[in-house]
């Protein structure tokens, strides 16, 4: 169990480097400017100019998921002929065919069903690299040393840096700071990035329901998305630091302002 441990911490250990070393960066930029290197919002607008360069990064990611969802609603009308062709057929040698033909679908189209997850999956390791740097904060400030790229002063003056009377090193079920503010800043921006995430999958459920011939498997999937990824953030939201929640609400009404261009535009 322990080495299982210690091979997923070496494997995000590079991600926990580049995430702070971006958050360092613009701190230290911010500080350059004038702004005070142990304000709260100076390591806010740190936290939000690592979104930006995170998502801006990602753009041609999402450019290609945009692409591939377009190619999965083109060959929804073969997918339908296929599942008309094999409709009351539930051996289990035909059922093997059906996906072999389905996966050679896929391929000719250049898709596949998980295609909408693409930008989440390869965003996922930054994101845990930043909430690995910030939730660690309290403990490196115990130990005396820093965390990643940011200096032992850094973690001490971000532990003790506010917002709204809420630390950033805070979250809403570990506390720290004025509970209250805690809470109230926390939910705010829990049922902002939940709400922003409802939005952005309606908006893709939207698009998918416009396509020819949509099969209902598909848009039962969809619509199971839409219920069920905002609750996943809901819940995970409450374990996050402050500064943890200004970086997923921030990458969330990204997300949201993305898809609604994608949505206009299509």
């Amino acid at each position: 169990m322990g080495e299982s441990v210690d091979v997923v911490a070496q494997v995000m250990e590079p991600f926990r480097w580049l995430m702070s070393a971006v958050l360092v960066a613009f701190h230290n930029g911010l500080a350059a400017l004038g702004l005070p290197s142990d304000g709260g919002w100076t390591w806010t607008l740190a936290i939000i100019g690592l979104v930006l360069v995170v998502r801006a990064a990602l753009i041609p990611v999402f450019l290609a998921q945009v692409r591939a969802q377009r190619r999965m609603r083109q060959l929804q009308p073969d997918l339908k002929a296929l599942q008309e062709k094999y409709a009351g057929r539930t051996d289990q040698q035909s059922r093997q065919a059906m996906a072999q033909e389905q996966m050679a679908l896929y391929r000719k189209h250049g898709t596949n069903p998980f295609s909408a997850c693409l930008p989440l999956l390869i965003q996922a390791p930054f994101f845990l690299g930043l909430f690995q740097v910030l939730a660690g904060i309290p403990d490196a400030v115990g130990r005396g040393t820093g965390i990643g790229a940011m200096a032992a002063a850094q973690a001490e003056q971000f532990n003790s840096a506010t917002i709204f009377g809420a630390p950033l090193s805070a979250s809403l079920l570990h506390g720290g700071g004025d509970p209250a503010a805690v809470a109230v800043l926390a939910l705010a921006m829990i049922l902002v990035m939940t709400a922003c995430q409802f939005l952005t999958q309606k908006l893709v459920t939207a698009r998918t329901a416009l396509g020819p011939d949509v099969p209902a498997p598909l848009l039962r999937q969809q619509r199971a998305i839409l219920v069920a990824l905002p609750l996943v953030f809901a819940a995970g939201g409450a374990f996050f630091p402050i500064g943890v929640l200004v970086y997923w609400t921030v990458s969330n009404l990204w997300t949201l302002g993305q898809q609604y261009l994608v949505t206009r535009k299509a």
